[in-house]
């Protein structure tokens, strides 16, 4: 049971009508840090108990790095083969044990694309992108100041590295052409919740 302080009163998650019950779970597949499977003892609200599969990752920090003054985003348009797809990613990567989030985020935006975060970020948003079958919890922080500081030094990550228009987001959504809730969502947020521009 998941009880949370919402003062005056605790509020208690199981005790809320259609929660799920669990009775504790084995882990049946690991490869740290990067994922564990495991099989969860859980009980529907209708009764019926048994073992479901849950997907643990670790933790993502993204990068949203924004010009205001040109009304852009850096972004990397690359390739990612599970899905077989090319389309645009912001920066991030997986938290390291004892790394603060932001700074994980930071760091990822300076080896893959070569431009530095300046100064404090804000918290733009955090999320669970398939809370139906996996923990992975993304935590996504706002510049809207960079500086280049070199060439990306992160192989794996191999993209083009890109200022888009913040305009093109729709489209991009539409087509396809953003990769994964880790685009999408802070991106559309971010345009849904910032001020209008000036006219």
């Amino acid at each position: 049971m998941l009880c949370t302080l919402h003062a005056p009163t605790v509020r208690c998650v199981a005790d809320e009508h259609g929660a799920w019950r669990t009775f504790g779970e084995k882990t049946i597949y690991e490869s740290s840090p990067w994922v564990r499977l495991g099989l969860v003892d859980v009980e529907a609200p209708n009764g019926e108990r048994w073992d479901y599969h849950v997907v643990h990752f670790g933790r993502i920090a993204v990068a949203m790095i924004v010009d205001e003054d040109a009304d852009t985003v850096l972004m990397l348009h690359r390739y990612r083969f599970p899905t077989d797809q090319w389309g645009y990613e912001l920066l991030g990567g997986l938290v390291e044990d004892g790394e603060d989030p932001a700074a994980t985020a930071a760091r990822e935006a300076v080896e893959e694309s070569g431009w530095s975060p300046v100064g404090p970020p804000e918290e733009l948003i955090g999320f669970e992108p398939l809370p139906g079958n996996a923990t992975a919890h993304m935590s996504v922080y706002l510049w809207r100041q960079a500086e280049r500081v070199g060439e990306p030094t992160d192989t794996e990550e191999v993209g083009r590295v890109e200022w888009v228009p913040l305009d093109r987001v729709p489209e991009l959504a539409q087509r396809g052409e953003l990769l994964g809730s880790g685009a999408l969502v802070p991106l559309l947020y971010y345009l849904a919740t910032r001020n209008p521009r000036p006219a």
